[in-house]
C-alpha cells in the first residue's frame, strides 16, 4: 500500500506541475487548453456536455448545454487552482488523470 501511495503522490505533482507550464503557456497566447469534453447527454441536435478548460491559474469545469434550437447555457460551473484539481481528478477518474497528464506533456514541449 505505500507503493501505491508514494505512486499517487507522484503522479499529482507531475499533473500539478503539468499545470502550472499550461498555464504559462496560456498566460503568454492568451487561450485557455481544453483539458477534456465529455458529452453526457445527446439528442437531435441538442447536447450537454462538460468541458474542462485550464487558464490562467485556475481549472474550470463546465457543464454546457446548447445545439439545436437551445442557445447555449451554463448550468455548473466548478473552479479549482491548478493545486486541488490533481487531488479531484485522482478521485473522480484515473484513465482521465493520465490523458490529461499524456495531453499536458504533448502540449507543453
Amino acid at each position: 500500500m505505500v507503493k501505491q501511495i508514494s505512486l499517487d503522490g507522484w503522479q499529482v505533482q507531475q499533473l500539478t506541475d503539468l499545470l502550472k507550464k499550461g498555464s504559462e503557456i496560456v498566460s503568454k497566447t492568451n487561450r485557455p487548453i481544453v483539458l477534456y469534453r465529455q458529452t453526457l447527454e445527446e439528442e437531435d441536435d441538442a447536447y450537454e456536455e462538460i468541458v474542462c478548460t485550464l487558464t490562467k491559474d485556475y481549472v474550470i469545469e463546465q457543464l454546457v448545454t446548447s445545439g439545436g434550437v437551445l442557445v447555449p447555457s451554463f448550468h455548473q460551473q466548478y473552479v479549482f487552482t491548478i493545486e486541488e484539481f490533481p487531488q479531484e481528478l485522482i478521485r473522480k477518474s484515473r484513465d482521465r488523470f493520465l490523458e490529461i497528464i499524456d495531453l499536458l506533456e504533448e502540449q507543453t514541449r
